[in-house]
C-alpha cells in the first residue's frame, strides 16, 4: 500500500491531506508551521509519496519564490536516504476551490483543504 501526503506550502503555513492507494480518497490532515514537524509526520504516517503543489501564475508559467525553492531543496535533502518520491502538480486556484467548500472561512483549514484538493488531482490522474 501506498501512503500518500498533499503539502499545500505557504509562507506561513503548510497545509496536509492524507490518502492511501487503498481508498484513493484525500483527505484533509492537519496544518503545521515547521519541515521538522512535516518529517516527524512523514515518518509516523509512514509517507511513501509526497504530492506538492507548484506554485504557478495564471499564465501557466512557474512562480518562481525563492523561499518555495529552499523549502524543496531542504525537504528533498532530507529525504534523502529515504525512498519517498517527490511529486509537483499544478496548484493554480486550490486556494478558491477550498474557500467554496468553506462553511467558515478560517486559514488553517483552507489550507489543509487546498492540500486535500492537490492530493485529489494527484490521485485521480493516477488511478484513472
Amino acid at each position: 500500500m501506498i501512503n500518500y501526503l498533499g503539502i499545500d506550502w505557504g509562507e506561513k503555513r503548510i497545509g496536509l491531506a492524507l490518502a492511501n492507494s487503498e481508498n484513493k480518497v484525500a483527505t484533509p490532515f492537519k496544518t503545521i508551521n515547521t519541515i521538522s514537524e512535516l518529517l516527524e509526520i512523514i515518518e509516523t504516517e509512514e509517507i511513501s509519496e509526497i504530492i506538492i503543489g507548484l506554485p504557478q501564475k495564471m499564465a501557466g508559467a512557474e512562480a518562481n519564490n525563492p523561499k518555495f525553492l529552499k523549502f524543496i531543496e531542504i525537504l528533498s535533502e532530507k529525504l534523502e536516504t529515504q525512498k519517498i518520491k517527490i511529486n509537483f502538480i499544478d496548484e493554480r486556484l486550490t486556494s478558491v476551490q477550498a474557500d467554496t467548500l468553506m462553511v467558515k472561512k478560517i486559514d488553517q483549514q483552507r489550507d489543509s483543504l487546498s492540500a486535500m484538493i492537490i492530493l485529489q488531482a494527484y490521485l485521480d490522474k493516477v488511478y484513472d
